[in-house]
């Protein structure tokens, strides 16, 4: 028997997550400039990060030689005093992606259930495989989250509930209602974690106060990031909120120093500069429309998006995307998560989104005009 026959079937089951193309990669295959190479694929902000925490990573350099504070006591003072919650309530990850991970290796032991929707996050199935538990998938309804369904599939076994709202890859939404009727159903003793990696983006009139119910329900954990509209994707920063018992539970297994000094200073000043998250969301407005309109145009069916991206049907897939890259355009096609017709484009500056549909108007009638 090999090495690898030794390790757990729950392993060997796991789909690596694919990440977007990198541009210096596509450039590297085509032969292209990296200035001629427009990255839609992420979920990226193409305003870049808050000057302020530009200007908080300079100040930060000196020090680089050190260690991290371990507890991450500044950025945590932050965050209690944005979200009024107690810093013992609260846990740093490296991305919002290491506090799902979290949450899986603390709450489910070999064989415990974790269920969450189809066309849902890549990373709950690869987490729950990895803590040795089973991935419990429950059809989507209208490409989003069926609560109804889930709440039928939570059985004994179950340990953890994902949902993610905004949806990613699909950008649907669950009015904040219907999650707290949800969370009323929901057995004390199983963990509910609401993913809102792209809350700052809702509108107004969508908003719901979901810390709030973190006093009514305790078996709540909420995972939010910095990587979205906060722009700081590269440096890996993300935050949960829970009960004390629980996020006690989760710094017990999460690693010393997983969140850099870098990391820690510029989402501290991020979180102060909401006149850049503003301008973020409002530009995504406007690029969400000149996204949609363009498909309407072209006759393309697309998913209706909270997000800072949007899921649109061309067909072929595949084909639409490898043309789309031939010009320097890399979106994201989601056939991994049982949408092998789509392709999510994040929302990038004016031009960006410009030069996608121009990319795209050729990709999807090759040899037009020739």
């Amino acid at each position: 028997m090999g090495i690898a026959d030794q390790v757990s079937a729950s392993i060997r089951a796991i789909s690596p997550y694919q990440p977007g193309k990198p541009m210096a990669e596509l450039a590297r295959e085509m032969g292209l400039q990296m200035g001629a190479i427009v990255k839609l694929a992420s979920n990226e902000n193409p305003l870049g990060m808050s000057p302020m925490a530009r200007e908080a990573i300079a100040r930060e350099l000196a020090d680089l030689p050190r260690y991290p504070d371990g507890n991450g006591f500044e950025l945590k003072a932050a965050l209690s005093a944005r979200f009024q919650v107690t810093p013992e309530r609260i846990v740093l990850g490296n991305g919002s992606n290491d506090v799902l991970d979290l949450i899986a290796r603390t709450f489910l032991n070999p064989g415990d259930e974790a269920v969450f929707s189809e066309h849902g996050f890549a990373v709950y199935p690869i987490s729950t495989l990895a803590a040795g538990g089973k991935p419990v998938q429950v059809p989507a309804r209208d490409y989003g989250h069926d609560l109804d369904a889930m709440a039928a599939a939570i059985t004994a076994r179950t340990r953890v509930v994902f949902i993610a709202n905004p949806n990613n890859p699909t950008g649907t939404f669950v009015p904040g209602a219907q999650l707290e009727a949800f969370l009323a159903r929901v057995p004390a003793n199983v963990v509910v974690v609401l993913d809102e990696a792209y809350t700052e983006y809702l509108p107004d009139e969508d908003r719901y106060d979901s810390i709030a119910w973190l006093a009514r329900f305790p078996n709540l954990i909420i995972s939010r990031t910095f990587s979205k509209a906060y722009g700081l994707a590269g440096l890996r920063v993300g935050f949960g909120l829970g009960s004390a018992e629980l996020i006690d539970l989760l710094n017990r297994v999460r690693q010393p120093f997983n969140v850099s000094s870098l990391a820690l200073a510029a989402a501290a000043a991020a979180l102060k500069d909401q006149a850049f998250v503003a301008r973020s969301a409002d530009i995504n407005r406007r690029g969400m429309a000149q996204l949609i309109g363009a498909f309407g145009q072209l006759g393309l069916e697309w998913i209706p998006s909270w997000g800072n991206f949007v899921t649109v049907r061309v067909g072929d897939a595949a084909g639409v995307n490898r043309r789309l890259l031939e010009q320097g355009v890399i979106v994201r096609p989601i056939g991994a998560y049982g949408l092998p017709e789509w392709l999510r484009v994040s929302v990038g500056l004016p031009e960006e989104n410009a030069r996608f549909i121009e990319a795209l108007q050729v990709a999807l009638h090759p040899g037009a005009g020739q």
